[in-house]
């Protein structure tokens, strides 16, 4: 599996799963949570995910031998990082209005809340 898709990963796919989904990915769902627990802006939260994805591509250079300063895998790793992000916000923000205002707002599946009665 080594460099077969190499649009996705820099040098193997499972070097791209731990890195940039595992340990870089669980630092964005946090991040993306503890965004919407201070109820912050998507622009605040996509600049810590930009440095968190420079983060990730050091550790790509300095542990596997990859390329640092290649804007391609930065993108996929922004990307990946950017996604993984945003649903930890999304999933934390259904459930402060389906908790904080369970007077007016009921949950309505892990992404989403709606209007009750």
């Amino acid at each position: 599996m080594e460099n077969d898709n190499a649009l996705l990963w820099e040098v193997t796919f499972w070097e791209f799963l731990l890195v940039t989904v595992m340990l870089a990915g669980s630092a964005a769902y946090l991040t993306g949570r503890a965004i919407a627990q201070a109820w912050e802006t998507n622009l605040q939260l996509a600049f810590y995910i930009v440095l968190l994805a420079g983060a990730t591509r050091f550790i790509h250079f300095a542990l596997f031998s990859g390329s640092l300063l290649t804007l391609h895998y930065y993108l996929v790793d922004l990307a990946v990082l950017l996604l993984i992000a945003f649903v930890g916000k999304r999933i934390t923000r259904a459930w402060q209005m389906s908790t904080q205002y369970s007077f007016f707002f009921a949950r309505n599946g892990l992404l989403g809340w709606k209007a009750r009665g």
